[in-house]
């Protein structure tokens, strides 16, 4: 077994680098999000849905940790611009189930291929050990979070069909 010596500093620096990569992270795609006239709430809310079809709304409140009123303007948005599309939950009627359009599929293909690019590139300069030490520190980081909705389980290779 490897011993590891985690200082504050390396600590520090871990989380600064976390904050500072997700923001270049995301950043990548600001352009194409301006062009779609979309904002990063309406891309998480793509994303989620693109990860789990199907997805209840109640459930995607919990995967996104936002309040009911954060999520509505832009779900909203993406129903109205026809990237999304709900069905009545057959079990349920009161449920609501989401899932890509067509049209939302292209959008969140073609958000998902810049970001893939730049994990491509990162990934392969990394090297193999490193991208799963990667995997492991981020499904640690998930694990010991308790906010519902979250899990490792739900990580897996998406079908990112529009069914």
């Amino acid at each position: 077994m490897e011993l590891l010596f985690l200082r504050d500093e390396d600590m520090r620096q871990a989380q600064d680098l976390l904050m500072v990569a997700c923001r270049a992270f995301t950043g990548v795609i600001d352009s194409a999000l301006q062009e779609y006239g979309l904002g990063h709430a309406h891309h998480r809310i793509m994303q989620a849905v693109a990860l789990q079809p199907g997805i209840a709304v109640g459930a995607l409140l919990d995967v996104l940790g936002i309040t009911k009123q954060s999520m509505s303007r832009a779900l909203g948005e993406l129903l109205a611009m026809g990237a999304l599309r709900q069905e009545t939950a057959p079990e349920d009627r009161r449920k609501r189930r989401l899932y890509l359009s067509p049209h939302g599929a292209e959008i969140e293909s073609h958000l998902f291929s810049l970001q893939r690019e730049v994990l491509l590139r990162v990934y392969r300069k990394a090297g193999g050990k490193a991208v799963a030490g990667f995997r492991r520190v981020m499904r640690g980081l998930i694990a010991e979070s308790d906010m519902p909705g979250v899990s490792t389980d739900s990580f897996s290779s998406p079908d990112r069909s529009s069914r």
